[in-house]
């Protein structure tokens, strides 16, 4: 059975990643293709434990390495339980986060650099990488307001406090900004950036135009194998 399609959404907290997300399913369910959705951290029972110490600001003097490490391991978890299974049997995968993230929070924001985080990605993920990642990007600002504003409404709501990230000082989250940009840069075919203070519409309609096109591209790749084997 041919691979199935794997598609990330990466940004700071606060870029729209999770409204775009549901958006996007609903777009591919109406199209009559069930995407498996998950996120990192977090995504399986063990990663969800995970997410628990990552992002709780009780959390305190966690090491960076640790933090990585941690990141890591619940992402290890998620490609051998959850994305690698839905692939292998054919499956568009859309993942909150992936690799990316570890690269711009802990290569960038502090400051271990992109070489540890590329080289852990291909030891304990098998070099596993996206076929699209959606990077959003609004204004600096703007996003890390939206992201403390929700943390403190989602904690008042059901009590748990995910919000050890969004405590950083602004550096931090600059950091993490600009090597996000760089990821960018780097990656043209692999990663569309999506800038600017969009509305939901706008931003949704750049997102199903990147993703039809990569559903298109990898059904020509199938028919041409599946041509070649024929003959």
């Amino acid at each position: 059975m041919p691979r199935g399609l794997f598609i990330t959404l990466e940004g700071l907290d606060g870029s729209g990643k999770t409204t775009q997300i549901k958006r996007l399913a609903a777009w591919l369910g109406k199209r009559g293709i069930q995407p498996v959705v998950t996120r990192q951290p977090g995504g399986t029972t063990i990663g969800d434990r995970i997410r628990e110490i990552l992002l709780d600001s009780r959390s305190t003097g966690l090491a960076p390495m640790t933090e990585m490490a941690l990141m890591f391991g619940d992402r290890a978890q998620a490609i051998a339980e959850v994305i690698q299974p839905a692939l292998d049997a054919g499956k568009i995968v859309v993942c909150d986060r992936f690799t990316d993230s570890t690269e711009a929070y802990q290569g960038g924001g502090r400051e271990l650099g992109s070489a540890i985080v590329l080289e852990l990605h291909r030891v304990l993920c098998g070099d596993l990488h996206p076929d699209l990642t959606i990077l959003l990007l609004p204004s600096f600002d703007a996003s890390l307001a939206r992201a403390r504003h929700r943390n403190t409404r989602v904690e008042q709501q059901t009590g748990k406090n995910e919000d050890r990230f969004e405590q950083e000082q602004d550096a931090f989250h600059r950091r993490v900004w600009e090597k996000y940009r760089e990821i960018a840069v780097r990656e043209p075919d692999r990663v569309v950036l999506i800038e600017g203070d969009l509305t939901i519409d706008e931003i949704h309609e750049q997102i199903i135009e990147a993703v039809a096109e990569r559903i298109l591209l990898a059904e020509i790749a199938r028919a041409s194998v599946v041509s070649s084997s024929a003959t």
